[in-house]
């Protein structure tokens, strides 16, 4: 059964400055250390990408995968994985709280990781928390530089 890992990271920004930039998928290799292309695939009524395609590069973990995304409000976005050369699960979410009046924003990020190949689960669980720091701490970045 796979396990989930996940950390949070307090944003000098308000929840929507900080939604902006997750949902700007084709940035993402601007920012994150892993995602090497993004591709939008489709967009829901609203805009945002329902299925995208990514290259990830996270050392022991490379793959060229599609995941499937579910935006609650404006506060939260799911995914799911679709197809991937590598991984078995690739599931995860990004969930903002608004703090210090809504000048800060908690972002708390949730990944599970399973691959095709066997691989010691305290490897995967390294993987996952690398990808999870590196994302928060990119995100974190890039909202507060107001790129």
């Amino acid at each position: 059964m796979a396990e989930h890992t996940s950390s949070s990271i307090t944003i000098d920004a308000a929840p929507a400055a900080v939604m902006a930039v997750i949902a700007d998928f084709a940035r993402y290799p601007e920012w994150t250390g892993e995602v090497k292309e993004a591709e939008v695939l489709a967009t829901d009524a609203a805009g945002r990408a329902e299925k995208v395609r990514l290259l990830l590069d996270a050392g022991a973990i490379k793959d060229d995968h599609t995941l499937a995304y579910t935006w609650t409000g404006d506060h939260e976005v799911a995914w799911t994985l679709v197809k991937s050369q590598m991984l078995r699960v690739l599931d995860g979410s990004y969930r903002l709280a608004p703090i210090a009046g809504g000048k800060q924003t908690e972002v708390t990020y949730q990944l599970t990781v399973d691959v095709k190949i066997p691989m010691l689960g305290m490897i995967k669980r390294k993987a996952e928390k690398v990808i999870i720091d590196r994302a928060l701490a990119g995100l974190k970045k890039r909202v507060e530089s107001g790129v």
